[in-house]
């Protein structure tokens, strides 16, 4: 009998780790700190619903402009630099953002802000991955996790500076300031030296040489067309599970705090629990999602899911108010909270494809949910009010569940004796 005993992360992994996690804290708490001011920068730029939804949808276009770019930027760098330098504009991008007395500058702020929030993105999660491959475990959740403790940290922090009716410009410095600092210290700590090491080339040529053998079987046996076709719809499948996700982390991110100031009267103060509710539910949502899976499957977890996200959202937009409100965009976040990791990782493995491809057609195209969102919804709003414009929340949880379908099911539990030293890696 084989035994794999798994070596124990040193004091450098460890360390790295955490550096990881500050940076994904700080990447959440960055812009969260400026979505609950959104309705304060609206009121005093002195714009209509479409207008602002066309404004916000800046952020997102610039992370589609940059997102391929991202990778450049990372191979020149390295992934660790290349998150710090880009969280550092990130923060300038934001400052700018908030301090801006017209749409235009606005806009042009906000896609500065997302174009170097793409690169983060990229950055910190291959840096993330690195770790992990050391550790020889998954740990990837657990930084996602911490983005959301970031995300709800920002935003409390948002609502205070707002009940404090401190300026919105020195609360953004005070933010911008506070996270860059702590980005750059975490620098030190990061993993050294190229982000490809010989294990994970080694590995890389392993994967390539096995999908080159799986294509050759598939093509012998006459059934490419066939395997193409299954590819094509479930890759499909993935990016609108990705997207349904996105939607919904974008509805928190750019409506929760308006349509409960201007809907529902809520406070300035108060209308920031919807977003902090949202995003602190994902958090447990991620918490638990690993094993949830593993009991489970990532199907039924998805399609349970998309059903909280669109019974919970869907009876707050039909019976309004407050405290319900913020418990069903609370309902959305824990929701979706698997599935862009889920549809990334289903992406990845799919057969035909290089390594890498359909992670990255995923993770590309994920981000025109983020950019077709807002104007959207604001168009809706405009016309027949932000109330009906939310429906993309019940909406995209019901596709969740149509579509989960192309997700993992259980994993069959191995025999005894069987598969002991993969049980034993875990």
């Amino acid at each position: 009998m084989t035994i794999d005993v798994l070596r124990r992360p040193g004091p450098a992994e460890r360390q790295a780790r955490a550096a990881v996690a500050v940076l994904f804290f700080t990447n959440g708490a960055l812009f969260a700190n400026l979505l609950p001011r959104y309705p304060q920068i609206k009121a005093d730029l002195g714009i209509g619903n479409a207008a602002y939804g066309l404004a916000v949808a800046a952020f997102p276009a610039g992370a589609v402009v940059a997102g391929l770019g991202a990778g450049v930027l990372v191979r020149r760098l390295g992934s660790a630099r290349a998150a710090v330098a880009s969280t550092l504009l990130t923060a300038a991008g934001i400052l700018v953002a908030g301090l801006s007395q017209s749409v235009v500058l606005f806009a042009m702020a906000l896609f500065l802000a997302g174009a170097m929030d793409a690169f983060t993105d990229v950055a910190q999660n291959a840096h993330g991955l690195r770790v992990q491959r050391r550790y020889g475990r998954s740990i990837i959740n657990s930084f996602h996790a911490i983005w959301s403790i970031g995300a709800v940290t920002g935003g409390a922090m948002a609502a205070g500076a707002i009940a404090l009716d401190l300026p919105l410009g020195a609360h953004l410095l005070i933010s911008g300031v506070l996270f860059g600092v702590a980005a750059c210290a975490a620098l030190r700590f990061c993993l050294p030296g190229p982000d490809t090491e010989p294990a994970e080339e080694t590995e890389a040529k392993e994967t390539k040489e096995t999908k080159e053998e799986s294509r050759e079987k598939v093509s012998a046996q006459g059934g490419r067309s066939a395997m193409t076709s299954r590819t094509r719809y479930v890759l499909a499948a993935l990016v609108l599970i990705a997207t349904a996700g996105t939607l919904v982390e974008d509805a928190g991110n750019s409506w929760a705090a308006l349509y409960l100031s201007d809907s529902l009267n809520a406070s300035a103060a108060l209308a920031a629990s919807g977003f902090i509710a949202l995003v602190g539910a994902q958090f447990v949502g991620r918490i638990l999602g690993d094993r949830l899976v593993d009991r489970f499957g990532q199907r039924a977890v998805a399609r349970a899911g998309g059903f909280i996200a669109a019974a919970g959202m869907g009876l707050a937009l039909a019976v309004p108010t407050v405290p319900g409100t913020i418990l069903g965009f609370a309902a959305a976040g824990f929701g979706v909270a698997t599935l862009v990791p889920a549809a990334m990782h289903e992406a990845d493995e799919l057969p035909g494809l290089k390594a890498g491809s359909g992670l990255t057609i995923v993770s590309w195209l994920m981000r025109l949910g983020f950019l077709l969102s807002p104007p959207v919804v604001g168009l809706v709003a405009d016309e027949a009010g932000l109330r009906l414009g939310l429906l993309v929340v019940p909406l995209a949880g019901a596709l969740v569940v149509v579509l989960a379908g192309v997700l993992g099911a259980r994993k069959r539990q191995p025999a005894s004796g069987e598969g002991q030293e993969s049980a034993v890696a875990r």
